[in-house]
């Protein structure tokens, strides 16, 4: 996503397409986008730099959104005709000619998700699609779309700054075989250690309407960041690594998606993976993490709303 959304001026094209390559030689194979990230723009991008590579690489794309002429945003839209014009444009727009995973980004109120269930059901018959997921859906949405189509992923914020799917969500998907994908597992880049309250983000970079990321928000959760920073200097390994090696060392289904523009950050991330957390060093984590109280909401009023339906 912040490749060239939602992440202040977009970098220089040829270089983001270089560091996918140079993702996929480092081993990573799994790929998040969605025709909202631009829009449309991120699933042109991807579909270039992973085509010599398709074969090797998973690649996920949501719907769920009104998108009018220009890609102007308009309100939820997961109607059947909506969701196989998304399908379709988006097969287009990656270069190939199935979507591996194809989440509905955000519940749709006014339809039924036995219908938004049915309807890739019937793109997976197509052979359009291989797989259905959802995005910061509720557990009855979720059981309701599974006994219609076996959900593959779902997909939900989750960090140690975040851990509300931990009461539901996980219990209901390790019952069900249902993946969990975790997106900004680094908190935005807040967990990184690279921000606090003196921070200025750039025009079109979201976090700066982002109530979790006011100065006043940002200050007050530096505490989340100094435990991180405090194992990571006992382990020789950044924050932004302790973090990832917190998530993945939850559940072997729990997939953490961090997003980066930079080398030496997707080298960081990936450093992650070969980390070991002993049980002490998690259950230190999770408890002193348990008493810091975390300050700001996730998303603006209008925005909560879409999620955990």
């Amino acid at each position: 996503m912040g490749m060239n959304h939602h992440r202040g001026p977009p970098p220089d094209r040829g270089a983001m397409i270089s560091l996918i390559a140079e993702a996929v030689a480092r081993g990573v194979t799994f790929f998040d986008t969605a025709e909202v990230y631009g829009p449309f723009t991120n699933e042109a991008l991807v579909g270039e730099a992973l085509a010599p590579f398709r074969r090797q690489v998973t690649i996920a794309t949501k719907f769920g959104f009104d998108l009018g002429p220009g890609g102007r945003r308009g309100g939820l839209n997961s109607r059947p005709e909506r969701i196989r014009q998304v399908a379709d444009e988006s097969l287009k727009r990656l270069r190939t000619d199935v979507i591996d995973l194809f989440y509905q980004h955000r519940v749709d109120p006014d339809v039924p998700i036995e219908e938004v269930a049915g309807t890739v059901k019937d793109l997976i018959a197509a052979g359009k699609v291989r797989c259905f997921g959802l995005s910061e859906a509720g557990p009855q949405t979720i059981r309701r779309a599974h006994a219609v189509q076996p959900l593959a992923a779902l997909q939900s914020e989750y960090s140690l700054w975040w851990r509300e799917p931990e009461a539901e969500i996980l219990p209901l998907c390790a019952e069900l075989g249902i993946g969990f994908v975790a997106f900004s597992p680094l908190g935005r880049g807040f967990l990184t250690g690279a921000i606090d309250e003196t921070t200025d983000f750039s025009q079109n970079d979201n976090r700066a309407d982002l109530p979790r990321f006011t100065p006043a928000a940002r200050r007050a959760n530096l505490p989340i960041v100094e435990l991180l920073q405090i194992l990571g200097t006992q382990k020789r390994a950044s924050p932004a690594q302790i973090a990832l090696a917190w998530l993945l060392a939850r559940e072997s289904w729990i997939v953490p998606i961090p997003g980066t523009t930079k080398l030496h950050r997707l080298e960081e991330n990936i450093g992650a993976t070969a980390m070991a957390l002993s049980a002490a060093e998690l259950r230190q984590l999770a408890d002193a993490a348990a008493q810091i109280t975390v300050v700001g909401d996730r998303y603006p009023q209008a925005e909560a709303a879409q999620t955990s339906r």
